[in-house]
């Protein structure tokens, strides 16, 4: 394949070709995405998750598809740093099908990174490490650090898996990860960010848009993101109104998905129960010699449901 011309050269080894997916629908920001646009802010995390103490921001090369989209949700951020391409995400919902989302936008990320060479060459194409870490602070408990594998979708398990994909999950809720917070203080305050909103919106006689805004005045009262919040205000209410709003919904979904499924389970019981002691009946007839056609009209039951309950019982012997 011809080398492709007028790409925009990101760095001196990647080439990025900057075509735009179309969104399959309109996507919300969340404060988590807006708080580590900022450089310096993601590199301090950077440094807080790896163990760095690097000072320069412009040291990242952000490389975040803006417009892709996988099954409803939006990489947060992905970067280059150390020859490493970092995808983080922020995830309050618990989602074990992280790595598969994962495995969709890495390929995309590839596709737009390497080195617009012919893939049928001897001389092999190098590409950046892929990291996946999701730091999370949902209400599900959850270990301070998790992992999710690709290979535990898999229909057939294997051992050793041709293609695996592993994602470190943080719990990024204010108490814990505590070395982790006290290394990246954007971090921590928003942690304590998160835990304000939750607190007020819990309480019965407050209006969400209340809690949200009670919540950032007094963060920035007591130095908590101070500089991000005033200077974000405005949009930092909204989009907390829109993330403690979709939070909430996913919970009562599933919620109903529960109920839904319980009730069904119940349903499924009681039908099981009533063909049990139906061929119960229907065996102590046959063993009195019955026919069918008087087994039928002595249970008060069509024939053909007769047939089929004793050819399911001569199935299972």
């Amino acid at each position: 394949m011809a080398e492709r011309k007028n790409q925009k050269r990101s760095n001196k080894k990647y080439r990025v070709n900057n075509r735009r997916l179309r969104a399959t629908h309109q996507y919300k920001d969340t404060v988590f995405r807006m708080l580590y646009h900022d450089k310096e802010n993601l590199l301090s995390l950077y440094n807080a998750v790896n163990d760095r103490n690097y000072t320069n921001p412009e040291e990242l090369q952000i490389v975040t598809l803006e417009n892709a989209i996988y099954m409803g949700m939006k990489n947060d951020l992905a970067f280059i740093m150390d020859m490493n391409l970092y995808l983080y995400e922020h995830q309050s919902t618990y989602n074990p099908n992280i790595p598969l989302r994962n495995l969709f936008y890495i390929a995309d990320e590839y596709q737009r990174l390497v080195v617009q060479k012919s893939l049928y060459s001897t001389a092999i194409q190098k590409i950046p490490t892929p990291r996946f870490i999701v730091f999370y602070n949902g209400t599900k408990k959850v270990e301070d650090r998790s992992e999710f594998r690709l290979s535990s979708a898999y229909e057939n398990p294997t051992e050793d898996p041709d293609l695996e994909l592993r994602v470190t999950m943080l719990n990024v809720n204010e108490g814990h990860n505590n070395e982790l917070m006290e290394h990246c203080r954007t971090l921590k305050e928003y942690a304590q960010y998160v835990a304000r909103v939750r607190k007020y919106a819990a309480e019965p006689d407050i209006a969400l848009e209340e809690a949200v805004e009670r919540a950032v005045e007094e963060c920035i009262k007591e130095g908590i993101l101070e500089e991000f919040l005033v200077k974000n205000k405005a949009e930092v209410i909204k989009m907390s109104i829109y993330e403690y709003d979709k939070e909430f919904e996913e919970k009562k979904l599933r919620k109903a998905e529960y109920e839904a499924g319980r009730q069904d389970g119940i349903l499924a019981g009681i039908k099981v129960g009533e063909e049990n002691v139906l061929k119960r009946f229907i065996e102590k007839r046959l063993r009195k010699g019955m026919t069918l056609e008087e087994i039928a009209k002595d249970l008060d039951e069509d024939i053909v449901v007769i047939q089929k309950l004793i050819n399911d019982n001569s199935e299972a012997i």
